[in-house]
């Protein structure tokens, strides 16, 4: 690998953005490939393919044998509230390889004897957020049942354009939850994103079952296709 490439390689991590080197297996040539330019590149279907799924592959195009290296940020998994569902959550995020952090003021919740060896901040979002870095490699959730910490987290989440953004809560629930974010300013498509109820749904009852349909859609908004995303919504 040439050096400034390496170097443009490392740019574009440290920045949390994907990038993927592409290799002509025949003769060793190599080009990188930013995010920004994934749309206009003449591979932007197999390089989406495999950016979606995290995976480096060899591809063949045009009788050009190909190696597609992809570099894809770790991705984040912030939870709102350390309530039951979280407890659950939290290991099987962390089982998946998400980075996982979960914020909660209440320090009654949020102790580390709920949560061994997940990093836990009990501050409120307006001071806790923000030092994490929440990007589009984030997943949200928020399960509070409490307005004045779910609310402003959420108005984050749409900030920073999460890829995964659910709270807790029915639909009765969530209807009021998106009147209180319209006056507070949240855009209709921002709102839109919200997955609620949330996760798949599979019938799950305890926060252990919850927590699985959670991640499961989680999963398949990170990997799944746009039309096979909208099935499975």
């Amino acid at each position: 690998m040439k050096l400034e490439t390496l170097r443009e390689l490392n740019a574009e991590r440290a920045a949390r953005r994907p990038v993927i080197i592409v290799t002509d297996t025949s003769n060793g040539e190599q080009r990188l490939v930013k995010a920004k330019d994934i749309p206009s590149d003449p591979l932007r279907a197999e390089i989406a393919t495999q950016l979606r799924m995290g995976k480096s592959a060899n591809v063949e195009v045009g009788g050009k044998k190909l190696f597609l290296n992809v570099y894809a940020p770790t991705a984040k998994l912030v939870i709102i509230g350390a309530v039951h569902i979280s407890q659950a959550l939290a290991p099987i995020a962390r089982a998946l390889d998400y980075d996982v952090t979960v914020v909660d003021p209440r320090t009654a919740f949020a102790s580390p004897e709920r949560f061994p060896d997940v990093p836990l901040i009990a501050e409120w979002p307006d001071v806790a957020l923000p030092p994490l870095n929440v990007d589009h490699y984030t997943a949200f959730v928020a399960v509070t049942h409490d307005p004045k910490i779910d609310d402003p987290a959420l108005l984050h989440a749409f900030e920073r354009d999460c890829f995964y953004v659910g709270a807790l809560g029915s639909r009765k629930t969530h209807a009021k939850r998106a009147d209180r974010l319209r006056a507070l300013g949240a855009k209709e498509v921002d709102i839109a994103r919200i997955h609620a109820p949330i996760g798949l749904p599979i019938g799950a009852v305890s926060p252990s079952e919850i927590a699985v349909a959670i991640m499961a859609e989680i999963t398949a908004q990170l990997r799944l296709p746009p039309k096979e995303k909208e099935q499975a919504a």
